[in-house]
């Protein structure tokens, strides 16, 4: 039987190390569709701008690690899906499967006029770079950040690592000993930023910006980004350097598949990840899909691996003729980085917990990268 998986983060790993599990004596094939064979560890960008890390301490070659899972990989882009899901059109020709997995990630919205004119430090490594270069190049000025939503979809929102950027800037700023020469501002349409984390940590996060000084322009709409501005509806304010976070949407490929979309772009699947509408053996994890859950669930690394876990286990069972019955339970587990420590925040169905912030938190950010990139390596 082959295995087609789209994309090669998170949640596409997690799903191959799922079914290697329970696939002992590797009888099925095994296939990953994506541009190249590595894998770029986006939760630490937030150290680059600082000089932490670099691009290349988080770029990982995933082909030895391929090797050693027995695993193809199909270098290429998804163009379209065919034939409810047993052909994967890509730019490199198509790939055949018994059963597919997509786990491609997600994309950002861009309608905003102006967005060009800022910087979007989720997109990659080379936007993390820019914000440290950009940096370097100035005396002092004013660098605005913040983050939106998809109207259309609450949970196609990102916001937690706008959190770290800024507090990672200001104390970046301190030990540089210039912080007194930059403004820093924090803006969003939502009046409450944060407000999946729960109501104590909007609290904290809200308070922790007053104590760096940093200004908020909360609660209104952004009408638009200029080359050295920022307008709302609510005005215009000044900025040296815009650090903006889009709202989610599906990648533009989704649309040409005849599966099921949400609202806001991505594929709809149910709670065993399986994709609704016009399709035979075909799941979904991580920030591509679209799952029921509480207005709180989160597009995240660690709901995206629970999420292939569970679609990988669902593949291997009706593979055996047994009910492809695994669901998953939504998590959110934070820890809201600031260089020299860490603020935990976490959710679960029935409590939520949140601790202050504390030295320990970031050394067991940077422990649990470690582990990643271990492994992968």
């Amino acid at each position: 039987m082959q295995v087609s998986i789209i994309g090669s983060g998170f949640a596409a790993l997690a799903a191959v190390r799922k079914l290697r599990d329970l696939d002992l004596g590797r009888r099925l094939e095994i296939t990953v569709i994506s541009p190249k064979a590595s894998l770029t560890y986006l939760p630490s960008l937030i150290w680059v701008p600082s000089g932490i890390r670099t691009g290349e301490d988080l770029r990982v070659s995933l082909e030895r690690y391929f090797k050693e899972m027995g695993v193809h990989h199909h270098a290429g882009e998804v163009t379209s899906i065919e034939y409810k899901g047993r052909i994967v059109q890509t730019t490199h020709g198509e790939v055949y499967n018994d059963a597919l997995i997509i786990a491609s990630g997600a994309s950002y919205l861009r309608k905003a006029p102006g967005i060009e004119n800022t910087i979007n430090p989720c997109s990659g490594i080379s936007a993390a770079q820019a914000i440290r270069k950009r940096l370097s190049c100035m005396s002092g000025g004013t660098v605005a950040m913040g983050f939106s939503g998809n109207p259309k979809e609450a949970a196609g929102v990102r916001g937690g690592p706008m959190f770290e950027f800024l507090f990672g800037l200001h104390t970046q700023l301190k030990r540089e000993r210039r912080r007194d020469n930059f403004k820093l501002a924090f803006v969003s349409p939502m009046r409450q930023p944060g407000k999946r984390l729960g109501t104590k940590a909007v609290k904290g996060l809200l308070k922790a910006m007053k104590k760096r000084d940093v200004e908020t322009h909360l609660g209104h709409k952004i009408v638009s980004f200029g080359p050295d501005s920022v307008t709302t509806e609510a005005g215009s304010f000044h900025s040296d350097l815009t650090v903006f976070l889009p709202g989610m949407t599906g990648q533009p490929w989704f649309a040409s598949t005849d599966f099921e979309l949400s609202e806001g772009g991505f594929f709809k699947a149910d709670g065993s990840c399986r994709v609704q509408g016009n399709a035979e053996q075909v799941w979904v994890a991580g920030d591509a899909g679209s799952m029921p859950g509480p207005l709180w669930q989160a597009k995240q690394a660690h709901m995206a691996e629970i999420q292939a876990r569970t679609a990988a286990t669902n593949v291997y069972r009706t593979f055996k003729g047994q009910d492809a019955d695994a669901t998953f339970k939504n998590e959110l587990i934070c820890i809201v980085d600031t260089l020299d420590s860490g603020m935990l925040v976490s959710r679960f169905p029935n409590f939520s917990l949140m601790l202050p912030p504390t030295r320990m938190m970031h050394y067991l950010k940077r422990f649990l990268e470690y582990k990643h990139l271990y492994y992968y390596r």
